[in-house]
């Protein structure tokens, strides 16, 4: 079948189509001698198969598993990488190839930002989730007690590569969370990515022709996104629409809820406190529960208290000083950001999300 290629500005391609695991290797340099590659425990079939297609062309390579989801996301699964790649000598010009889904591919994208400042890593995202958002925008990082990706690096990949086939064995649910992130596309940038949900949200739940639309759309919003703003100083802040009470939600749930759920929980509370603020309107603040839940995705919660999460949102990246800052939106596909909005807002909010 055919493959899509899709530029992030000058730097590199994502590839995204049907048995392209072995279009790994085309995307080392050619000098490159050694290769790790990374993947969770419960799979792998798909690194060994990299790794095969790898050593078919002479290349040394050395297969670490780690654990799966959030868990592979520490200081100490870092370290360990960070022995092997010591041990095994890899200098400069070697490699990391990230085979997993978002969390893998977060970790092996900081494992090789660190390695000597810098090697080359190819994202291989096996999820959705990984697909769409995580191993794009060359965003790595691992969690602490303290918050999610609070300890991390800008290291662009050297390549992305999507294949679609993976996904055939993605459980339901992980793929049903990963459109989360897809909806967050069409709610800042691309309202076709809403409508084709709307048209069918069960074949879009569905591997098939209309969940790679999907999922090229959301790539190519992000492509755009991080092009034009590789470390978050203005533009690429809108990819985090959600993400700050998201990841508030996260932690406070020991980071055991997925990430995509979260943020679909963080998305109405960002739409709700956009109408609390006079930015956005009553059918656009109903159209992000009635998408979410079509696809299976939570509009509520209830879990930790306002106070334990508001202490989270303090430390989001996003707030400067004591000012707490949102990304929100005045219609859909037009993202802009509430500075510093008024505490009662703000519990207004999180109760909406609660009701």
């Amino acid at each position: 079948m055919s493959t899509t290629t899709i530029p992030v500005g000058s730097d590199y391609d994502v590839t995204v189509g049907h048995g392209v695991l072995d279009q790994v290797a085309s995307h080392l340099r050619d000098d490159t001698m050694r290769v790790l590659v990374i993947h969770p425990e419960p799979l792998p079939q798909y690194g060994q198969a990299v790794a095969a297609a790898l050593r078919a062309t002479g290349r040394e390579v050395l297969v670490e598993s780690v654990p799966d989801a959030e868990p592979a996301k520490t200081i100490e699964v870092a370290a360990r990488l960070w022995g092997v790649l010591g041990q095994a000598g890899f200098t400069r010009t070697d490699a990391v190839v990230a085979v997993g889904g978002g969390s893998v591919t977060d970790l092996g994208g900081f494992v090789a930002a660190a390695w000597l400042r810098g090697v080359d890593v190819i994202q291989v995202p096996t999820t959705v989730l990984g697909m769409v958002d995580a191993a794009v925008g060359g965003k790595t990082g691992v969690n602490t007690a303290e918050g999610k990706n609070l300890v991390g690096a800008f290291h662009p990949p050297r390549a992305v590569v999507c294949d679609l086939d993976t996904l055939s064995t993605l459980p339901h649910a992980d793929l049903v969370a990963g459109l989360g992130e897809v909806v967050k596309g069409g709610f800042i940038a691309d309202p076709v990515i809403l409508d084709l949900i709307e048209a069918d949200p069960v074949d879009a739940t569905r591997v098939g022709p209309r969940l790679r639309e999907l999922i090229e759309r959301k790539i190519t919003v992000k492509a755009n996104v991080v092009a034009a703003d590789l470390k978050e100083s203005s533009l690429r802040e809108i990819l985090n629409y959600g993400h700050t009470y998201g990841h508030a939600v996260e932690q406070a749930e020991g980071y055991r809820m997925r990430h995509g759920e979260a943020i679909s929980i963080g998305m109405v509370f960002a739409a709700e406190l956009a109408r609390l603020a006079g930015q956005l309107g009553d059918a656009d603040v109903a159209r992000h529960r009635s998408v979410l839940t079509a696809l299976g995705l939570p509009t509520t919660y209830a879990g930790a208290s306002w106070d334990r999460l508001l202490t989270a949102l303090r430390r989001d990246k996003k707030t400067r000083g004591a000012t707490l800052r949102f990304v929100t939106l005045t219609g859909v596909g037009q993202p802009t950001r509430l500075v510093g909005p008024e505490p009662a807002w703000l519990e207004a909010a999180d109760a909406a999300v609660r009701a």
